[in-house]
């Protein structure tokens, strides 16, 4: 078989796409609303020396491809990609802040929660070989929205699809984050695949059990000098993709508020204290809290009376050394597009899991 491809829906910076490229997946064709996004989207890929797929050049809304000639379009897209002799799947992690406790948490009602629902319309109209999607865990675990969630999974089985879920963290997978997603990965039920609980620990590249017994260091007086513990991976620190990623000369470096007052609070918080949504200062031995940058959530440079720079949060998020964001983007668009997407080495391993159940 071929490699397969797919369709990225609600695509952001596209570090879904490079986590299935690495597999060796081609991306087909993209969906982004957000202009400033497929801005960032285009200009990223042309710097990594990588092809712009089909179609990612116009920002466009889902809901405009469930039906008439915007559903046409996906369904010619997949033919398209079948007729090569390859799979075709979606991947997509819509807008989460309607199911997120720390969000808006309005559900399936609000604005972005209702595009969950449209995806899932699109994926059971247009019948790709097999989908994933990636959402916050509160979507999984508050009652009112697990409702809906499940719902969803009836209607991809009504379907066709065989689907299997998890709720997964992104530093099993290699990235220095504590950020767990709810992942549901379904192929239909013709290819007669399905995954098992040993195929999801098989790609991770730390056991959700190692990590638990990893001593991290404790919180710190800021600016104290500080060495990484023996036992704790060095690839799962702040400091680690920092330094892997040479963050204070990458051309996004400059890139990042500058505090107008409060100094007083930068040199008080102590290093790896994350115990208050905002002002959590990371820790350069450990690995940093959940990327999220809005609603006022400010993280701290570990050793730097400062808060991180876009060049240190592409950094968190695992992107490659090269990934760089236009210098023209502002602050806001481009901390909230980081903190949206899935960190790529998460990504990897998802994807290196689904191709692999491919080619059995």
């Amino acid at each position: 078989m071929k490699s397969p491809s797919v369709l990225s829906f609600f695509s952001g910076l596209g570090f879904l796409d490079l986590g299935f490229e690495s597999a060796g997946f081609r991306t087909k064709r993209i969906n982004e609303y957000n202009p400033a996004f497929l801005e960032a989207y285009t200009f990223s890929r042309k710097k990594l020396g990588l092809p712009i797929p089909n179609e990612a050049l116009e920002p466009e809304s889902i809901e405009t491809l469930v039906s008439g000639k915007g559903l046409e379009k996906i369904k010619q897209a997949i033919e398209e990609v079948r007729g090569e002799d390859r799979l075709c799947g979606f991947i997509g992690g819509p807008p989460c802040p309607d199911f997120s406790v720390g969000g808006k948490n309005r559900g399936k009602t609000g604005d972005n929660g209702k595009l969950t629902g449209t995806y899932f319309e699109l994926i059971t109209k247009a019948l790709p070989d097999w989908f994933l999607f990636e959402n916050v865990k509160g979507l999984w675990r508050t009652k009112r929205h697990r409702e809906f969630y499940d719902q969803m999974v009836k209607k991809a089985g009504k379907a066709g699809y065989v689907v299997r879920d998890r709720l997964s963290n992104s530093i099993n997978y290699g990235a220095a984050q504590d950020r767990e997603r709810i992942i549901m990965i379904g192929f239909r039920e013709k290819l007669g695949k399905t995954l098992t609980e040993e195929d999801w620990l098989k790609y991770m590249k730390h056991q959700p059990s190692e990590i638990k017994k990893i001593k991290w260091p404790e919180p710190s007086k800021f600016g104290a000098r500080a060495k990484c513990p023996e036992e704790v991976p060095s690839e799962l620190t702040v400091q680690y993709w920092f330094e892997k990623n040479d963050v204070g000369n990458h051309p996004n470096a400059k890139m990042g508020f500058k505090p107008k007052a409060g100094l007083k609070r930068f040199l008080e918080v102590q290093e790896g204290d994350d115990s208050r949504k905002s002002f959590k200062r990371l820790h350069r031995f450990r690995y940093s809290p959940t990327a999220c940058y809005g609603n006022n959530e400010v993280h701290l440079h570990p050793t730097k009376a400062r808060r991180i720079t876009v060049a240190e949060a592409l950094a968190i998020q695992s992107a490659p050394k090269k990934f760089v964001l236009p210098n023209t983007m502002t602050l806001s668009a481009a901390f909230k597009t980081i903190g949206n997407g899935v960190p790529v080495m998460m990504a990897q391993g998802l994807a290196n899991m689904i191709r692999a159940k491919l080619n059995e």
